[in-house]
Formats: structure tokens, C-alpha cells, sequence
């Protein structure tokens, strides 16, 4: 396989900002003719496979091994990331209406969404698709929204290109598909979903070594700065820490306090970058958490992470209140601060509202574990919360205790890998598919689950079935390989047999 060709600083800059890239692979004209009639004759002929696109068109895998497509999930995801085994092909006749603008679910189920790059999708024209075609539309900037705007910052990127055109999307931007307004034409494009497996301790992109550079105009319509530039440290495997700019406190105070929407959100994101600078700026900041334009609320979520300590009391104040988005919004923040905020979210897993303890166990999962607080304590605590009577606490659970990385900490695998072998027999989908992602990202020190995870293997979850076959992959000890071998020789696809062609 050629090597990946890695993105940019500044292609970086640009999906971490935007939320998206375009690129282009480099595929004969040839390749992409013979896999849109393979597309059209198994669509036409047989119905759409979903899940089952990929065994099913095995011209695809040659796509997703292109090294301009490796090379992007690389630079996102890390070396190791994984390819979901939700695969689709999104395959529209002519008359289809444009779709609603939506984020994706995760397969019908709902978790805390991600910020930080765990998760990414790639959108690949298999064809020339032009604006009669209905291209898919992606709203840039919107990554990090869990609702719309509603107003003029809103753009509408019309995705339109030849063939081997693809957009690297962050999983949560807001996107939509166009309408079909062609006569005759059908539009096929493939949408993948790829997962990160470990937090990143290095830059993954081809990094000159250079900061952040502030977008200066050249981001979408809403200043996010302390947001991109966290995201930035974050991908590049280091702390909180960062230089802070210089500003006018009381200037940014008064407008944060009394200003229109857009001041407000500028002076939010100032008030961020000044860092600890603006310490005084933090019942203030607190108070925005509950702001009823979303952008402003998380301009200050960052604004307190980016102040540290100090700030930790008021976040976590935040996380216990009765504001539903104040407590989103502050849960970011802790995931942000990182390490100083273990001991408060820890005390919190035991809080009375299962929006606070959901938020907690997903900030825990971010920030993973460090030398500031007991590995083990924190994660004896998660895994406790893995019986929690709420199904969404526990979806967050189950996925903290993988994001965590407790391999390496002898007391601490023990207990989450106990944990998630128990998880796998929950009685919500998610949870169980989820623990298995989870025992993935362990992998090798989880190999006390493989009894559990072949167990797994039957579960009438396909997700279940399919992060189980990904964890006993990754585990990879004798014991794992047979179960998996066995497995998969049962339930192997042959893509020569068809409803025309059945032995």
C-alpha cells in the first residue's frame, strides 16, 4: 500500500475550523466507470445492501485504500483508526426532494456528541455529480453546534465535483442531501464512518512544528478561536496549557454582559484568549454557559477551560444545575480543562440528575487518566456507573471507560475490562455495541473479555456483533484469533453469488 499522504498545517487549520475538507483522489477514469455500474446494477437489480455495500461492490475497499483518503483519516483519526461497519451508499433517482438539514445519529441511539476528532466520515463521489444531481450540502462551522443557528452564519456548501471527489467531515457537522432534479440520472455517493482508537500523543498530519495560526477572517461566519485552537493542542497530543493574546478585560466583560449576539460571541471568545489573564471574567463566563445562542454559551465554555484551576468550581457548579444546556455546555469546558477537573467530575458520577452524571462520565472519558488523580479510583467510579438505571449514562459510561486508555495500568484494566465484559449482556443496544468499541480500543490488555465477546458474536445487535469481531481482532491472542476465524468462516460473503447467480 503507498504511503498516506498526510494534510497540511493549513488543510488542518481548515477542518478543524470548517469542519470539512474537499479533496481528490486519483483514480483512472476507468476504475470510477466500472464501480458506478457495479453501483447501478446491484442497486437496480437487487435493492441496496446497506451495511453490506462494501462485501457486496468489493471495488470499494480499493477506494478507501487510496493514499489520499488514508492519508486524511490518518491525519484526523491517528494511525490506527477503524472503519465503522456502518457503510452505505446513498443511491437517489430523479425527483428525490432535498433532505432536512440533520446531524447523523449514532445508528438511531443518541450519546454526549464529541468535540474533540473521535469520530469522521467521508462523503466519495463514485461519479461527476453536479448541481442537477443534488449534491450533498454541508454547513460549514457547525461541527461543534447541537442545535442550528437559525440565522445568518448558516452557509449552505453545495459538495459538487467529478469523479473521485470526497469531503473528510468531522461526524457531527449539520449536512444535508440535494434533490435529484435531473430527468434520467441517478446519483450514487459513499458515505463511511471511521473512528479514532487512541487519544493522540503526537501530531498525525504532516506538521512543520509551527502554532496555530488565528484565522483572521479566513474561518466560517462564527469566531470560535479558543475552540479551534483547543482542538488544535488536542490533536496535536498536548495539555491545556497555551500562549494567551493580550485584550481589553473590562471591554470584553461589558460587552459579554450587555451586547448584541455577535458582540457577545466575540467577546466570549476574547475573554478566552486572554486565558487566566481574565480570571475575573469568570462569573461572567459562567453565566454565558446558559446563553441562548448556542455559539456564545461554548465561546465561554472554552473561555473557562482555557483559565485552568480557577475555573474548575464554577464549571462544575454549572454541571449540577437544573439548565439542561448550561450542563452540556460545562461539560465540554471540563473535558477541556482536563486533568485539574478529575477529582470534581469523579464526586459527580453520584449527582441525583442523570444529565449531570452523563456529562461527567463523558468529560472523565475525554480528559483519560493522569497522574493528578488516582487511576484507579476514577475508574472504579465509571465502572459503578455502568448499572446506573439511565441507558444514556451508561452509553456514556461504557465509552469513557474505552477513552480513558487504562492499559498500562495493571488495577485499573482489571476493573473497566470487568466492567465491560458485564456491559455486554445490558439490555440497550447502544450500550452493548458501545462496551464493544470500547474493548477494541483496549485491545490487547482486554483479553480476560474474550469469552464475552464470543458470546457476543450472537447477538442479534449487528453493531454488537461487528465491535465484538473489531475488539477480538485488535486483542489478537490465540484464543481471540480462533473465535474470531471461526466466526467469520460461517458468516463469510461471497459478492459472486446473486439472486441471478446462486451457487
Amino acid at each position: 500500500m503507498s504511503q498516506p499522504h498526510l494534510l497540511t498545517d493549513e488543510q488542518m487549520r481548515r477542518f478543524i475550523s470548517h469542519g470539512y475538507l474537499i479533496l481528490q483522489t486519483d483514480f483512472p477514469a476507468d476504475f470510477h466507470s466500472a464501480l458506478s455500474q457495479r453501483i447501478v446494477d446491484v442497486m437496480t437489480k437487487e435493492g441496496n445492501p446497506g451495511n453490506n455495500i462494501l462485501p457486496r461492490v468489493p471495488e470499494i475497499r480499493e477506494v478507501f485504500q487510496n493514499p489520499v483518503i488514508t492519508g486524511a483519516l490518518t491525519s484526523v483519526l491517528g494511525p490506527n483508526y477503524l472503519m465503522h461497519p456502518h457503510r452505505h451508499c446513498h443511491f437517489t433517482l430523479p425527483g428525490r426532494k432535498t433532505q432536512s438539514w440533520h446531524k447523523d445519529s449514532y445508528w438511531g441511539h443518541a450519546k454526549v456528541r464529541n468535540h474533540h476528532q473521535w469520530w469522521a466520515m467521508i462523503f466519495y463521489y463514485n461519479h461527476a455529480v453536479d448541481e442537477e444531481l443534488g449534491p450533498s450540502g454541508i454547513m460549514p462551522g457547525t461541527q461543534y453546534y447541537n442545535n442550528r443557528t437559525g440565522d445568518e452564519s448558516e452557509q449552505d456548501i453545495h459538495m459538487a465535483g467529478k469523479a473521485g471527489t470526497f469531503a473528510l467531515i468531522h461526524y457531527d457537522l449539520w449536512h444535508r442531501g440535494g434533490a435529484n432534479l435531473s430527468a434520467d440520472r441517478t446519483r450514487s455517493m459513499l458515505k463511511f464512518q471511521f473512528v479514532r482508537m487512541a487519544r493522540p500523543t503526537v501530531p498525525t498530519w504532516d506538521h512543520s512544528g509551527a502554532p496555530w495560526q488565528v484565522m483572521n477572517g479566513d474561518g466560517p461566519p462564527n469566531q470560535h478561536e479558543s475552540i479551534w485552537q483547543h482542538q488544535w493542542r488536542w490533536l496535536g497530543g498536548k495539555d491545556g496549557s497555551r500562549p494567551h493574546a493580550n485584550g481589553n478585560l473590562g471591554h470584553a466583560v461589558d460587552a459579554l454582559r450587555q451586547g448584541a449576539q455577535r458582540e457577545r460571541l466575540q467577546a466570549a471568545d476574547e475573554l478566552g484568549m486572554l486565558g487566566a489573564a481574565a480570571a475575573d471574567a469568570i462569573p461572567d463566563l459562567a453565566r454565558a454557559l446558559a446563553d441562548d445562542y448556542e455559539p456564545v454559551a461554548l465561546n465561554a465554555a472554552y473561555a473557562l477551560a482555557g483559565m485552568g484551576e480557577p475555573a474548575v468550581n464554577a464549571l462544575l457548579n454549572a454541571l449540577s444545575s437544573d439548565r439542561k444546556d448550561a450542563i452540556r455546555n460545562a461539560g465540554y469546558g471540563l473535558a477541556a480543562i482536563g486533568a485539574p477537573a478529575i477529582v470534581g467530575l469523579t464526586e459527580q458520577l453520584s449527582h441525583p440528575e442523570e444529565q449531570t452524571r452523563g456529562y461527567a462520565a463523558f468529560a472523565l472519558g475525554e480528559i483519560g487518566l493522569t497522574q493528578e488523580a488516582d487511576p484507579t479510583t476514577t475508574t472504579a467510579a465509571l465502572a459503578a456507573l455502568t448499572r446506573d438505571p439511565s441507558e444514556w449514562v451508561r452509553r456514556n459510561t461504557v465509552e469513557a471507560l474505552g477513552t480513558l486508555e487504562v492499559a498500562g495500568n495493571h488495577a485499573a484494566q482489571e476493573v473497566a475490562v470487568a466492567a465491560l465484559c458485564d456491559a455486554l449482556q445490558d439490555s440497550d443496544g447502544q450500550v452493548r455495541f458501545t462496551t464493544g468499541l470500547s474493548l477494541a480500543r483496549i485491545g490487547r490488555p482486554a483479553a480476560a473479555a474474550v469469552p464475552a465477546l464470543t458470546r457476543a458474536l450472537q447477538d442479534e445487535n449487528r453493531y454488537v456483533r461487528a465491535n465484538a469481531v473489531d475488539a477480538l481482532r485488535r486483542i489478537d491472542t490465540q484464543e481471540a484469533q480462533s473465535a474470531l476465524v471461526d466466526y467469520l468462516l460461517s458468516t463469510r460473503w461471497c459478492y459472486s453469488t446473486t439472486p441471478e447467480s446462486t451457487f
